[in-house]
């Protein structure tokens, strides 16, 4: 990201199926960041939990219903940015 914006270095686009879904991988996410000693005082979207988003500076993570997902297509409007596939 950072050769097209100056604001970060990574997206991290997921999608959960439901409302529950994206506030578990949300609190998920919060408590590895945490557990690495990272801020997550940036974030939006824990009210409804139809889109997440965690801005810790180089990093974006946002979290999404599919709908949602479809609608916004971040990968569509950045799609000059490289993908890194990243496995667990």
């Amino acid at each position: 990201m950072r050769k097209l914006v100056n604001f970060c270095d990574y997206f991290v686009i997921c999608t959960g199926n439901s409302d529950r879904h994206v506030n578990a991988i949300a609190g998920s996410v919060e408590e590895g960041l945490q557990e690495l000693g990272v801020d997550t005082s940036a974030k939006d979207g824990l009210q409804d939990c139809s889109w997440v988003v965690f801005d810790n500076g180089d990093v974006v993570t946002h979290i999404f219903q599919k709908d949602i997902r479809e609608f916004y297509s971040l990968e569509y409007l950045w799609q000059e940015a490289k993908i890194v596939k990243w496995h667990k």
